[in-house]
């Protein structure tokens, strides 16, 4: 599951940010766009939005390009255009990788990903082949620390929300939802003073596989393609 790999591959976002805080800022503003364009501007309404909105804030992106990311969304101009595609592949080691991507050309995008793929010891595959190993599910990380120490508060406010399941790991707790609940769970948890580290929809593979460091390299460098949004993977990242 999830476990210590979510933890790893979080520190090592964090880490990269500041490499490249211009192409963050670009991507969630087209996440912003899109999320606007399909559901309105109104976050309250529209929680795939709000929870962009969440990310946004969380990489500390200035108000004005939110605010321009929604009125573009909103107005019909910018971002119309962008098609949201589904590539998965292979890693070094058939470790699993399911890409989500954001597109004004698909032809352009699916070769350059896969041009990737090939540089690095993995391979593209076809529709489905890795899709059924992973689930979409919003995700709650809670560091250990104070009252997040408190079991009984955090499985209480959790699953009293709605969370599916609450698990002590290492670094803090770990709790799954239905997407649809994520929010929900993420307040009740803040309501009872308990801070989240992060709070996503995302998709949780059924099980985690060792696989080479080569992976990082391929993770890496599809993360940087202007197009990709979200990598995800069954690889069971070493904490670093």
């Amino acid at each position: 599951m999830a476990g210590h790999s979510k933890w790893a591959n979080i520190k090592h976002r964090k880490s990269r940010q500041d490499e490249a805080r211009g192409k963050i800022f670009t991507k969630i503003a087209r996440e912003i766009m899109v999320a606007a364009r399909q559901g309105g501007e109104d976050p309250d309404h529209n929680i795939r939005l709000r929870l962009a909105l969440q990310k946004a804030r969380a990489a500390n992106m200035p108000n004005d390009n939110i605010n321009r990311a929604i009125a573009r969304g909103t107005g019909g101009n910018e971002g119309v255009d962008l098609e949201e595609i589904v590539y998965e592949g292979y890693g070094p080691g058939g470790v699993a990788m399911l890409l989500e991507i954001l597109t004004d050309n698909r032809n352009r995008t699916a070769g350059e990903i896969r041009h990737i793929f090939s540089r690095h010891g993995g391979n593209m595959g076809e529709s489905g082949c890795v899709n059924w190993m992973f689930q979409r599910k919003g995700l709650v990380l809670v560091e250990s620390s104070g009252k997040n120490d408190e079991e009984d508060t955090v499985m209480l406010a959790a699953l009293e929300a709605g969370a599916e399941d609450v698990r002590q790991v290492e670094q803090g707790w770990e709790i799954l939802t239905p997407p649809e609940h994520l929010e929900s769970v993420r307040q009740q948890l803040a309501d009872a003073g308990i801070e989240a580290s992060l709070a996503e929809v995302t998709m949780v593979p059924d099980n985690l596989t060792e696989g080479p460091q080569q992976v990082l390299a391929l993770m890496e460098a599809l993360e940087d393609h202007d197009d990709v949004q979200n990598v995800y993977t069954n690889w069971d990242m070493p904490s670093q």
